[in-house]
């Protein structure tokens, strides 16, 4: 992948917890992109059977040989972000005898980000760690924000904490690798900014999704360097998500009733993510908060992403209601959805009645 004119770094914003942002191309060869960040001199990589024989060496080499530097590679999917893994990382570091000036770097998508995040913030009450996310999703969305977890058979991301990392490094180089399918996940998140926050970069995606598709890097950068934007200074106005940030949740509430009634991993969370925008721009537009071309334009942008606009087969609205009621958004039994005011303007709803909601689920296409 050919260099950037030039690197790019944001700062997420949350006063002495602040933390850097850098987006380039070969920052994982690069000992500066890493040392200012460590702790101690003990570091655990994490990473999982996927992305380890592509990246390990290369981040095991690009930090100082006198670091005390090990390793735990676990298996790659959604159905493996569970407690049990964890309890994997857990047992390394204790079976390394790391103490609380060690560092963890989690190297993967979001379910090694989330993973790593949770053993972090757990491990002796609290330990750094460095987010080095190699998929698009994770670059725009998991990595940053200090949201860590794990999934339950009842609901995804339920077991989880708050816990910032020390700096975020994101090579996009690592997009080389990603297949297409990944990659059309991961723009789901970042087609959300545009629909939540910002018309303008929403109108620019519409521009370039082909560029984007065939990973531009500038292109590519610039799209990153936005979405952290957008995301960095909601999550500086909430952290604990105690408002504004569960617009971030745009067709997420449909999204994870599909990923966790499919079973996770069949349905990537971008995929989720991208028909739960469309049903919830759906819904939007049956209550008469935006216009039938609005709807219009965000299903196209939607499908431009490589994305599916339609339910699964065989769920029911039953289905997507049990699962959707254990939400995290709700609050007092009220099921809160994120909703479209205009394109570009988001808002966090409980006044959906019921059966709204419920004939939209029953009439909405499955495919």
């Amino acid at each position: 992948m050919t260099e950037l004119a030039h690197d790019r770094t944001l700062t997420v914003e949350l006063g002495e917890r602040s933390y850097p942002i850098h987006i380039g191309v070969g920052l994982l060869n690069r000992s500066d992109s890493f040392v200012p960040y460590l702790a101690g001199s003990q570091v655990m990589i994490v990473t999982n059977e996927t992305v380890a024989p592509h990246y390990l060496d290369t981040l095991r080499s690009s930090l100082p040989e006198h670091l005390d530097v090990r390793a735990v590679v676990l298996p790659d999917g959604e159905q493996y972000k569970t407690i049990e893994q964890v309890g994997r990382i857990w047992d390394a570091l204790l079976e390394a005898g790391f103490n609380r000036r060690c560092t963890l770097i989690a190297l993967g998508g979001g379910v090694i980000g989330d993973m790593v995040g949770y053993a972090a913030a757990s491990y002796q009450r609290g330990v750094a760690f460095i987010q080095v996310p190699t998929t698009l999703l994770s670059q725009v969305d998991s990595s940053v924000g200090g949201k860590t977890g794990v999934n339950h058979p009842l609901g995804k991301n339920m077991i989880g904490a708050f816990w910032q990392p020390k700096a975020v490094v994101v090579d996009i180089a690592t997009l080389t690798t990603l297949p297409a399918r990944e990659l059309s996940a991961g723009l789901a998140e970042v087609v959300k900014y545009g629909f939540i926050r910002d018309a303008a970069f929403l109108a620019w995606l519409e521009q370039n999704m082909t560029a984007l598709r065939r990973v531009e890097p500038e292109i590519v950068a610039e799209a990153i360097a936005k979405s952290c934007q957008i995301k960095a200074n909601i999550v500086a106005e909430d952290e604990t998500e105690q408002g504004v940030r569960a617009l971030l949740n745009l067709g997420h509430t449909f999204g994870h009733a599909i990923e966790a009634h499919q079973g996770y991993g069949n349905w990537l969370h971008g995929e989720a993510v991208g028909a739960g925008m469309a049903m919830a721009a759906t819904l939007s537009h049956q209550l008469g908060w935006i216009s039938a071309d609005a709807l219009e334009r965000t299903k196209k942008v939607i499908e431009s992403a490589g994305l599916p606009l339609v339910a699964p087969t065989g769920m029911s609205s039953d289905d997507f209601l049990t699962r959707m009621r254990l939400d995290k958004k709700n609050v007092d039994a009220r099921l809160r959805l994120v909703l479209l005011n205009d394109l570009g303007d988001a808002c966090v709803s409980d006044a959906t009645p019921i059966e709204t909601l419920r004939q939209l689920l029953d009439d909405y296409p499955r495919g």
